[in-house]
Parts: structure tokens; C-alpha cells; sequence
């Protein structure tokens, strides 16, 4: 496997983006189940595709919300490669970024209808916070943060 940094409109970014939102589509019987502004390539500032040889497997991205904090968005791994270490990778490669720009705190939002995210991100030292931003009204957003 190798990590790739990507543009937003990269074709495996556009590919993953697309099957990450109908899976959540589908969990939750809507196809715009997101609280907040969806993200875009003018305000994702990295977005980092895995590759398994040149077939793209997941994606994750950082969205800056200001010089210290950045929001994780679009991550995804296809369910052929789930269990693999892929998010985990994608993860760990967010956290360097994150560090290398001077970030002291990553933060995320997920649905209560996505208990594989929340154990994902507990495992990985993500702490549950009240939620923020877009998402303090959304009874479905459960967020999370972890110090850098």
C-alpha cells in the first residue's frame, strides 16, 4: 500500500468520495445527511488517497479550521480493504501533516449510525467532545478530538 497526497478533484478522491457518501447514504436513508457545509477543494487543505498497486482503497482529508485545529473529513476505506491497517495509515498520515503545519489538536465528527468509526477512532486516542461548530445542533453528530 502507499499513501498519496491528491488533489480534491483527483479521479481515486472523486471515486472514494462517491462510494464513502452512499454508504452514508445508506446508513442513514438520506442523501444529504451532513450538518454542516460538505467539504471542497477550496477549503480541504490535504486530502491523502491509499493505493493497494494503483487501485485506490481510502482516503482522508484535514480541513484547517484555524492555525492550531483541523478537521478530519472524507474517511474512507472500501470495504474490500476494511481490517487491513489502510485507516490507520490514512490516520497516522493525517497526524503528521497535521503536526508538520504546527496544529496542536485534530477534531471530527460521525454519525451515531457509524459504531466501526467511533471504535476506530477511540482505538486511536480520539476522545469524545462536546459537539462544535456545524454540528452542536445535529442529534445524530457525535465529536471527537485528539491532541497532536
Amino acid at each position: 500500500m502507499r499513501l498519496e497526497q491528491v488533489a480534491w478533484d483527483h479521479p481515486a478522491s472523486i471515486s472514494l468520495r462517491a462510494a464513502q457518501r452512499a454508504e452514508i447514504e445508506q446508513r442513514y436513508g438520506t442523501p444529504d445527511s451532513e450538518p454542516g457545509p460538505a467539504p471542497t477543494g477550496d477549503d480541504i487543505t490535504a486530502f491523502f488517497v491509499a493505493f493497494n498497486n494503483d487501485t485506490p482503497v481510502g482516503c482522508g482529508g484535514l480541513r484547517e479550521l484555524d492555525p492550531t485545529e483541523a478537521e478530519v473529513k472524507r474517511m474512507f476505506v472500501d470495504p474490500s480493504s476494511r481490517g487491513t491497517g489502510v485507516s490507520t495509515a490514512i490516520l497516522a498520515r493525517l497526524e503528521q501533516f497535521g503536526r508538520e503545519r504546527g496544529y496542536s489538536r485534530l477534531v471530527l465528527e460521525t454519525g451515531d449510525q457509524q459504531p466501526d468509526a467511533i471504535r476506530f477512532y477511540s482505538r486511536e486516542g480520539f476522545e469524545r467532545i462536546p459537539n462544535f461548530g456545524y454540528y452542536v445542533d445535529s442529534a445524530n453528530s457525535l465529536c471527537f478530538a485528539k491532541q497532536l
